[in-house]
């Protein structure tokens, strides 16, 4: 039963030390994730800088997993060449160190008051930075805590028999070892989880220096496997060139670390005691791995490429390119991608419409066909990219984050939605115009080319509005509802003019017309929708009699 007892507790004080790191990660991305983004895709252009880059970003969020999803993100777009991504990389597995070094001095005596400075913060402010920032502070104090009852725990177990076996038996198999302690890591997703564990043990004499610096191996090891296993889903070998060049330095590491554990043991005793002696292997492995590898990245960056190529389909533009399952752990990285996501809908969508008017102008029926299978693809994108946005974890969010969320959202729909009035109407007239052997006279044929430019030019319109914000262009792309409206009303002047001439033989093609300039209208109105009406409804300008007005 007093077993039992315990290892319900160790399991809760686990649970709550990982629960810590979780909320520290969380408040801190949430509090800086997109500053923390844009700093890091402008700072990494030389491998020195990309390695100290990735050494400070990784000691704000403690979480060498979401910097190494931000740079392989970077990566993969081509923002950040892969020499520096794999440079950012061995600075952020320095990073994650950091706070093993601070924990290593027992701070317990401060969770209380980060608790309590966290909760008042929390309750305080409004969701925003500082709130995040207390939700951080929350976080630490209940790791701190965690980690003091662990300490507490490991007391009365130094002389109990199934324990000390278990370890024994890892003692004399130190393979295993190493490999229990990266699937622990592995399934934790936290590598400071694990080496302060091993920190406990090894401060309570449970395990001999040489087995704690077998396990300590074994958590930089399963850290840099989360990031393969995760990232990379869609497909294309280059997207795993930053993961799998992280996991390639992390396993040459554990080799020559294993080679010379006899000596560490000797080495890390003149440094400090044994919870100390933990703490600094750690630091050393990861300096020492470094310091090998930053020489050497140039050809290992050319041995990745070789081996992971760049596998693009060109066929298939309804895959998702951006989309990286990945990302999901850092908001800032996957709305990037959502939005980098959404565009692409509207480079689709510029080709559709460029498709459709040769349709209908140049009785095209090729130009029909390509146009309904990329507006097809459209709709399969939108999916992708609403099914990605409503699986994010809505809790790693900020308010920033969530406005932003509800903006691609809108800015996606609405853009599918155009291509399927494009489709359904645009193309359906196509196909009847040809069928029934009508002819639009030259005045229309030059005022529905004249259309179609237009909605190319709102088109890339609501592309930079997306990326601007800007309330200027948002307001000029709103009015742009008010010229398609006097478009119709005097289109419908004139058909209504010819009528009374007595032109009975253009009537019904003149009705025609009008429909084709109806739904057109109603694309341009799904541009305005998707881009312009968010950002001026953000600022209080769509009050309710002002959006009846636009209407």
């Amino acid at each position: 039963m007093r077993e039992l007892q315990v290892l319900i507790a160790f399991g809760g004080y686990v649970a709550l030390l990982l629960w810590g790191v979780h909320m520290v990660q969380t408040g801190v991305q949430r509090a800086f994730g997109k500053t923390l983004g844009l700093w890091m895709g402008r700072a990494m252009g030389s491998s020195p800088r990309a390695f100290g880059t990735g050494l400070l970003i990784t000691a704000a969020i403690q979480s060498s997993t979401a910097t190494g999803l931000m740079i392989t993100g970077f990566a993969l777009d081509g923002l950040v060449p892969l020499v520096p991504g794999l440079a950012a990389m061995l600075g952020a597995n320095v990073g994650t160190t950091l706070i093993v070094q601070a924990l290593s001095f027992d701070p317990t005596a401060l969770a209380p008051g980060l608790v309590l400075v966290g909760v008042w913060m929390f309750r305080h402010y409004e969701p925003g930075r500082a709130r995040d920032l207390g939700r951080a502070l929350i976080g630490l104090g209940l790791l701190l805590l965690a980690l003091h009852q662990l300490v507490t725990l490991f007391e009365p177990l130094q002389n109990a028999p199934l324990l000390g076996s278990a370890l024994q038996a890892l003692a004399g198999s130190p393979v295993i070892a190493l490999a229990v302690s990266a699937a622990l890591t592995w399934a934790s997703h936290s590598s400071v989880a694990v080496v302060v564990l091993i920190m406990s043990l090894a401060h309570h004499d449970l395990v001999s220096p040489e087995l704690a610096y077998t396990l300590v191996l074994g958590a930089n090891l399963g850290t840099a496997i989360n990031p393969v296993l995760e990232g990379g889903g869609d497909g294309n070998p280059a997207s795993r060139r930053v993961p799998m060049g992280n996991l390639g330095t992390r396993v040459a590491g554990c080799l020559l670390g294993m080679a010379l554990l006899p000596w560490a043991g000797t080495i890390m005793a003149a440094l400090g005691d044994a919870s100390h002696g933990v703490a600094n292997f750690h630091l050393l492995f990861n300096l020492v791995v470094a310091a090998c590898f930053m020489p050497a990245l140039q050809p290992y960056a050319r041995l990745l490429q070789r081996l992971l190529p760049m596998r693009v389909d060109p066929h298939d533009p309804a895959r998702p390119q951006y989309l990286d399952e990945s990302a999901r752990e850092v908001p800032a990285v996957a709305l990037g991608q959502a939005a980098r996501e959404a565009l692409r809908l509207t480079d689709l969508l510029r080709e559709s419409l460029q498709l459709t008017g040769q349709a209908l102008l140049r009785e095209d029926p090729r130009a029909t066909s390509q146009a309904r299978y990329l507006n097809g693809a459209i709709s399969q994108l939108d999916r992708s990219v609403t099914t990605y946005l409503a699986t994010q974890d809505q809790e790693s969010l900020s308010a920033d984050d969530e406005q932003y969320l509800k903006s691609i959202l809108a800015f996606s729909m609405n853009i599918a939605y155009a291509a399927d009035v494009s489709g359904m109407g645009l193309l359906g007239h196509a196909g009847k115009l040809h069928k029934k052997h009508w002819a639009l006279d030259a005045e229309q044929q030059a005022e529905l080319a004249e259309v179609l430019e237009r909605l190319q030019r709102n088109l890339r319109q609501a592309a930079a509005l997306l990326v601007s914000g800007d309330r200027a262009t948002a307001r000029a792309l709103a009015f742009e509802k008010e010229h398609f409206r006097a478009l119709e009303s005097r289109a419908a002047e004139r058909h209504l003019n010819r009528i009374k001439t007595g032109r009975l033989e253009v009537a019904e093609v003149g009705a025609f017309y009008l429909e084709i300039l109806r739904d057109a209208g109603g694309v341009n109105a799904c541009l305005v929708n998707a881009a312009a009406y968010p950002i001026l409804d953000r600022h209080g300008e769509l009050r309710p009699n002002r959006l009846r007005e636009s209407e």
